[in-house]
């Protein structure tokens, strides 16, 4: 691996050239991967795509010009000092914060880059270009920048709050439900079997906690994303698990009140909340009729409720 400062004029060129045509690249990357859900700021990074093509050719016939057509395959991540880039282009569904940050910071970047490699180069064509393309890479920057602030088309919100449904609404609303529900019978039943408020505390965290790596597990594995337009399977598998552990916690922390009874009282407040709160997700965000969600979710909470009850007097 070479310093910047070791290269020489031909290699800084051999170098520009390779990341503008990287650059490129990732931002067709971007393009396509914005291209079904945000189709309007895809255009945007197929103008920043074609921009950066020019810059290469300009690179090119510079280089040729100087010194000859073999361009040697210099990268950056052969030369110390260079920032990795996270790959973010590589994951699908793309997300379109991830990607405008992504470009702001490839932008800025490629910017420092040649206004390092002008100011230590004694050709003065080299320099007059590097400096050109420092001061473009500064507008391409501020347009960057601008995408960053763009806001979306209604059919781009549209596209975006289904988005946000299918990846995090559904996954989470599935995990609250289950570890509201599920951990309602081992909870009440230790309650009532026990009669000791730290005992049916670590039965209902040990419930919680395992419902929740269950759930999470369970989700993760259930759909790779790359048909459903679900997003990563593991993002959805932990947003699922941690809305199932705190499902289950949320009920079980009352029994912290050293008197049964008291913890008991309180904790059926809770689950009446809890069950309010998932209801009113389902009508929000899945259009189901506010009456028939109550109706659904408090028969479900009521029947686990009853059979822990049964379980812990037995």
């Amino acid at each position: 691996m070479k310093t910047f400062d070791s290269l020489s004029e031909r290699e800084v060129l051999a170098l520009a050239i390779s990341l503008e045509e990287e650059d490129a690249r990732i931002y067709e990357d971007f393009a396509d991967g914005l291209q079904e859900n945000y189709p309007e700021q895809a255009v945007r990074f197929r103008e920043l795509r074609q921009e950066e093509d020019g810059h290469r050719h300009r690179l090119l016939e510079l280089y040729k010009q100087r010194f000859g057509d073999h361009v040697p395959l210099i990268r950056r991540q052969d030369v110390r000092g260079f920032v990795n880039r996270r790959p973010v282009w590589l994951v699908r569904p793309l997300g379109l914060k991830a990607v405008q940050r992504a470009a702001e910071t490839m932008e800025v970047e490629t910017r420092r880059f040649y206004e390092v490699a002008a100011r230590r180069t004694g050709d003065t064509g080299i320099r007059q270009l590097l400096g050109d393309l420092a001061e473009e890479e500064r507008n391409h920057a501020q347009t960057a920048e601008r995408i960053t602030q763009t806001k979306l088309s209604e059919d781009e919100k549209s596209r975006a709050q289904r988005l946000f449904l299918l990846q995090v609404i559904q996954p989470g609303l599935a995990g609250l439900m289950d570890g509201s529900v599920s951990t309602l019978a081992p909870l009440f039943a230790a309650a009532f079997a026990t009669h000791s408020s730290w005992e049916t505390f670590l039965v209902g965290l040990a419930a919680s906690v395992g419902a929740g790596i269950s759930m999470g597990f369970a989700e993760a594995l259930s759909d790779d994303g790359s048909l459903t337009g679900r997003g990563h399977p593991w993002a959805r598998g932990v947003v699922c698990g941690v809305m199932t552990t705190l499902g289950g916690v949320g009920h079980t922390l009352p029994y912290l009140i050293p008197n049964v009874n008291t913890a008991t009282s309180v904790a059926v407040g809770v689950v009446l909340v809890e069950l309010g709160v998932i209801a009113w997700v389902r009508h929000r965000f899945m259009d189901t009729p506010l009456v028939s969600a109550i109706l659904q979710i408090v028969l479900g909470g009521a029947l686990v409720f009853l059979a822990g009850i049964l379980i812990g007097n037995s």
